[in-house]
């Protein structure tokens, strides 16, 4: 929980970084803001997509299972190809 929240301090923290670099006319600052504020956007969606799967599978156990099997024989084709 605490995780989502420090993503979107950090988000914030690099959108004001970013805008502080535009300003003072610093292309560094701007540059390690937006970085900062895209990977805090990635990192949230990430956490937000696993907590989704997470309560998914909590709910519906052998759906999760069948789709890991899935996964799992997708990717064995795909690595058994030559």
């Amino acid at each position: 929980m605490f995780e989502k929240a420090e993503d979107k301090l950090n988000e914030a923290a690099g959108k004001a970084q970013e805008v502080f670099g535009r300003e003072t006319n610093r292309p560094d600052h701007a540059a390690a803001g937006a970085a900062k504020k895209y990977a805090s956007q990635a990192s949230y969606a990430v956490r937000d997509a696993a907590d989704t799967v997470r309560d998914q599978v909590s709910s519906n156990p052998l759906g999760g299972l069948a789709v890991a099997g899935a996964i799992g024989v997708v990717i064995g084709f795909l690595l058994g190809r030559k």
